[in-house]
């Protein structure tokens, strides 16, 4: 599949872009085009590696996918390698989605594997505004990561619901461990897709924002300065996650092991209380006479010893939260 758009004057055009029309695009110094290509072919790849001279790496990378996210600066253009993420409250899962972006001087191409991410936003924002003439491939490329920051706060707010919830479930009364540890694995591993996804974006705004590496306006610099910001949020927040619920599970695990010792002085409490009549019915029962042998009297002062010595007992652990 293959959509685009094409700005002359900072005005939405009715031409009709497709990968034959690109050439003439890349040669025409006064449009401003974005050319989306899904789930392309190998002949796609390879006629927009051809049109736009780019390194066959890159375009081994934007067919092959599976990169980290990255930014390659060439001589004749940029290639970015970005994902998007998406957190599934249902599932538990992230879904990521790859997106290849090449930016060369008039042009921003575009190669995703499937069409997870909703551009339709961003679409409408350029088609409305002026601003694609005026500031050319810069305003779109800015259009395009800002929409994929501004996913992460939407995927980490989920995540942090989740774990608000989650912190309110581990010291509940009546406690379901295993459920307990389930999510927190699912969180954590959720945590780490997100930290290794959203983490490298910083490398890639970076260098965005500094004129003297990238050829970006004044203007326009100061909107990737915006950007960076929102991605040094995101990584803050990340980690604070990642923190939290590693402590929600050292927290889980002591609460565990809490449990545990006051059921383990509950049951040895009740087994001192045990010991007592069986010593004295073991001692008793003896086959030599003792004192009361053979008489009611001497049954009952070894039940009185029982009783007492048991509640004596019972008392003291009483006392000292043992039971």
């Amino acid at each position: 599949m293959i959509q685009g758009r094409v700005y002359r004057s900072g005005q939405l055009t009715n031409e009709a872009i497709s990968l034959e029309s690109l050439e003439s695009l890349h040669k025409d110094s006064k449009a401003v085009y974005w050319l989306d290509v899904v789930k392309p072919t190998r002949e796609q790849i390879d006629h927009i590696a051809s049109t736009l001279s780019i390194d066959s790496t890159h375009a081994e990378d934007a067919y092959n996918g599976r990169q980290r996210p990255k930014l390659d600066m060439s001589g004749k253009y940029l290639y970015i390698n970005a994902y998007t993420l998406e957190y599934d409250k249902e599932t538990r899962v992230v879904e990521t989605e790859e997106i290849a972006i090449f930016v060369t001087e008039n042009g921003v191409i575009t190669v995703r594997d499937d069409e997870k991410t909703d551009l339709a936003p961003i679409i409408r924002h350029w088609d409305d505004s002026a601003a694609p003439g005026r500031h050319g491939v810069d305003y779109l490329i800015w259009g395009l990561l800002d929409v994929i920051v501004d996913g992460y706060f939407t995927s980490l707010e989920l995540l942090d619901d989740e774990i608000e919830n989650l912190e309110d479930r581990i010291f509940d009364t009546v406690r379901h461990d295993t459920e307990l540890q389930r999510l927190t694995y699912d969180l954590r591993k959720a945590l780490v897709i997100v930290r290794r996804l959203t983490l490298p974006m910083r490398e890639i705004v970076g260098p965005l924002m500094r004129q003297d590496v990238v050829p970006i306006s004044a203007e326009m610099a100061l909107h990737f300065h915006d950007v960076y910001d929102h991605v040094m949020r995101v990584a803050d927040w990340t980690e604070s996650l990642r923190d939290l619920i590693t402590t929600l599970l050292e927290t889980n695990l002591t609460i565990q092991g809490n449990y545990m010792n006051s059921i383990m002085k509950k049951v040895t409490s009740w087994a001192a209380i045990i010991a007592v009549p069986t010593a004295i019915t073991g001692f008793y029962g003896q086959n030599i006479p003792y004192p009361g042998f053979d008489e009611m009297w001497g049954f009952w002062v070894s039940s009185a010893a029982i009783v007492v010595i048991s509640g004596v007992l019972y008392l003291v652990f009483r006392s000292r939260d043992w039971l």
